[in-house]
């Protein structure tokens, strides 16, 4: 019978700690004895194969772990490299920018720049599709979970990224962390994925959140902006460093907005998110163009702040958007 894991910032597998060093009690006039030496903490257990998880309301079953994968946005390739697993990947599509150069994965084909269609995708004999989206798997896309399933090929999709089932209300940094851990679960690397965590919970212990700054999150649109809403990536990452979201009321990841709630907000801040195709220049030009926007005071006064579009979605390079966010907020004396 296959295991069954279901991953979740409730409740998640314990930390292994760091032992306590015990001490010798006194026995009559003699010296105390020395104290022992502190314990390791004990490795991650590998992976026990058959290995099922619960991922988007589909239950996904791995014999053994994933060697030929194919990622589906930036995302998921990201993770992959990030617990150094690049010798895994066949192919990424839809990339959404490029890797960070500390990540790798020069070597790593991009088939496609959209949703790479079914017949690509089997061409490529991968015994995994890790998407990004939950909508890249469609008769349309890539091919359908069942579909490729039936064929041999295990599919994945960033828990976040749910439509419905399995997706967090709220998304959490643990939410994020939940990932990494199942991941290196089903790669059975369970040793890097605790120690990618453990790097990201202390960079984020060392984020100094700010106070009493309002921003915008500007992820695209003229007409009608789409921005970061109140329950998906961009306000972690803002709650993270503090400011306030002035979408924040919306319960969704992201949203469409209208631009007089904007000028009625009047944000201290605007934060662009940046891509092969959105630039921060064609963002700052809609603002300046824009009659109500051009007298914001972020705008006059070019309180931008940018961060790439793949660091906005959930995943290893969120810490590293926060991050960013704040050491721009620094430079703006804020």
């Amino acid at each position: 019978m296959a295991t069954v894991f279901r991953f979740s910032a409730h409740a998640r597998r314990a930390t292994p700690l760091l032992g306590a060093v015990a001490l010798l009690m006194l026995t009559g006039c003699a010296s105390a004895a020395p104290a022992a030496e502190p314990s390791k903490p004990a490795a991650p257990a590998a992976s026990a194969y058959p290995l099922t998880v619960e991922n988007c309301g589909t239950e996904v079953t791995f014999e053994k772990a994933p060697e030929r994968v194919l990622t589906i946005k930036s995302t998921s390739t990201e993770m992959l490299l990030a617990l150094g697993l690049e010798d895994r990947l066949i192919g990424q599509a839809f990339p959404d920018g490029p890797i960070p150069d500390a990540l790798g994965g020069e070597d790593v084909p991009v088939i496609s720049d959209k949703v790479p269609g079914q017949e690509a995708v089997l061409t490529l004999e991968p015994d995994l599709v890790y998407a990004g989206w939950e909508s890249n798997f469609s008769a349309d896309g890539a091919g359908d979970r069942e579909t490729l399933a039936s064929l041999g090929v295990n599919t994945y999709v960033s828990p976040a990224a749910c439509k419905e089932a399995g997706k967090p209300d709220t998304l959490r940094f643990d939410d994020v962390f939940d990932q990494i851990e199942e991941i290196g679960a089903l790669f059975d690397v369970p040793g890097a994925a605790t120690e990618l965590i453990d790097e990201q919970r202390a960079a984020l212990d060392d984020l100094t959140p700010v106070s009493d700054v309002s921003a915008l999150w500007y992820s695209s649109g003229s007409d009608i902006p789409y921005v970061g809403a109140g329950s998906g990536a961009p306000q972690m990452i803002m709650d993270a460093v503090g400011v306030t979201n002035i979408a924040a009321g919306v319960d969704d990841s992201w949203t469409p907005f209208n631009w007089e709630s904007v000028v009625d907000a009047n944000p201290d801040v605007i934060i662009l998110v940046v891509s092969d195709w959105g630039s921060a220049e064609k963002k700052i030009g809609v603002l300046q163009s824009n009659p109500a926007t051009a007298k914001l005071d972020a705008v006059v006064n070019e309180r931008f702040i940018t961060v790439p579009f793949a660091a906005t979605e959930a995943g290893v390079r969120n810490v590293e958007a926060a991050a960013t966010i704040a050491g721009q907020l620094e430079k703006l004396g804020l």
